[in-house]
C-alpha cells in the first residue's frame, strides 16, 4: 500500500513506521521540521497545523491509507490555558486539515485511522465496565477526544473507512508512561498511586503496532476501537508486578495530594480509573501477542 502517515516520529509513529517499510508499503510521512525528521526511505511533506498549511499537498494523491497519530504530548508539563490549547488544537484542528486536505484530492485514500484516547471515557470511572458503546466523558480530555474524533469522521465523507484507535497506556521501555516509571522502581522507591485501587488500561507496543496493522488490513474494523490488553490491572497489580517484574520493593506509595501538587489538573488524570476493554478488536479476531501483564512488561524493560 501506499500510505500517509502524521505522528511518525513518536513512540507509536516510530516503530509503526519500521515495521510498514519492512511489509513493504510505500509512505509519505507528514512532519512539522522537515531537517528533524528520522524517517528513512518515505516521502517527506511538511504540514503546519497553527498555520493550517499542507505544503505540496498534491503529493498526498494516490495513496490508499492515512495512519493519522500526530498530538501534542498530555504528559509534558502542567495543563495551563496554553497548554491546553495546544493540546486540542494539535488534534482538532490537525485532523480539520488534513481531512479536508485529502477531501480535495482526486485520488483518495479508501482508508483514513485516526489516533483517540482512552480519555474519551472521561479520567475517573471507578470499577466501570468500558467498551466502545460506553458513553464518553465529561473533562477536558473527554471532549478534545470527542471533537478529535468528530474531525476524523468526516473522512467518510469522501467514502473512506474509519477507524478510532482509543489507544491505553502504551508499554514500552523506549518512550511512554513506562520509561518514567522505570527509574524510580529500579531504586526500589516505587510504589502505588494514592489507595491503588483504580484501574489502568494497558497495551503493549507489539500489541499497539498489530491492533494498528490489523485495522489497517481488516475490511470489517469501522469507527471507534478499543487498543487496550483484555485484562486491565489496578495500579496496586500494575505496581506489584513491575515491582517482582525489577525484583525491587514497592513500599512508598505516593499520596494524591503529593500529584495534585505535582501535576495541578493532570493529577485527576493520574489518580482516575478507566476500566476499558478490546471489545471490538477481539471481537474482529485480534489476537493479542501479550494479553497479560507480566509478560508484557518482562518484554518491555528488556527492550532496547
Amino acid at each position: 500500500m501506499k500510505i500517509i502517515i502524521t505522528g511518525g516520529t513518536g513512540l507509536i509513529g516510530t516503530e509503526l513506521t519500521q515495521t510498514l517499510q519492512r511489509d513493504g508499503h510505500q509512505l509519505t510521512s507528514l512532519v512539522r521540521n522537515v531537517k528533524s525528521s528520522p524517517t528513512q526511505g518515505a516521502t517527506v511533506v511538511r504540514w503546519d497545523v497553527e498555520r493550517g498549511e499542507i505544503e505540496n499537498a498534491s503529493q498526498l494523491e494516490g495513496h490508499d491509507a492515512v495512519i493519522h497519530l500526530a498530538g501534542e504530548s498530555v504528559a509534558e508539563g502542567r495543563w495551563t490555558a496554553e497548554r491546553k490549547r495546544r493540546i486540542r488544537d494539535s488534534r482538532v484542528k490537525g485532523t480539520r486539515l488534513l481531512v479536508d486536505a485529502l477531501a480535495r484530492l482526486n485520488a483518495r485514500p479508501r482508508i483514513f485511522l485516526s489516533a483517540s484516547a482512552t480519555g474519551f471515557y472521561g479520567s475517573d470511572r471507578n470499577a466501570e465496565t468500558l467498551t466502545e458503546a460506553s458513553a464518553p466523558g465529561g473533562d477536558f480530555l473527554a471532549q478534545v477526544c470527542r471533537e478529535w474524533e468528530a474531525e476524523a469522521m468526516r473522512a467518510d465523507d469522501f467514502g473512506a473507512r474509519v477507524v478510532l484507535l482509543r489507544t491505553g497506556i502504551v508499554l514500552s521501555s523506549k518512550g511512554g508512561a513506562l520509561t518514567k516509571m522505570l527509574p524510580i522502581f529500579k531504586m526500589g522507591a516505587g510504589g502505588r498511586l494514592g489507595h491503588g485501587r483504580q484501574f489502568m488500561s494497558w497495551i503493549a507496543l507489539a500489541d499497539e503496532i498489530g491492533a494498528i496493522r490489523f485495522a489497517l488490513e481488516n475490511e470489517t474494523v469501522r469507527e471507534a476501537m478499543n487498543l487496550t490488553a483484555p485484562h486491565p490491572v489496578t495500579n496496586a497489580e500494575f505496581t506489584e508486578t513491575l515491582g517482582r517484574v525489577l525484583s525491587r520493593p514497592t513500599l512508598l506509595p505516593v499520596p494524591p495530594f503529593a500529584l495534585r501538587l505535582a501535576f495541578g489538573e493532570m493529577g485527576a488524570t493520574v489518580l482516575g480509573s478507566l476500566r476499558v476493554l478490546p471489545t471490538r478488536l477481539e471481537a474482529a479476531g485480534y489476537r493479542f501477542e501479550l494479553p497479560e501483564l507480566d509478560a508484557a512488561l518482562r518484554r518491555s524493560v528488556s527492550a532496547r
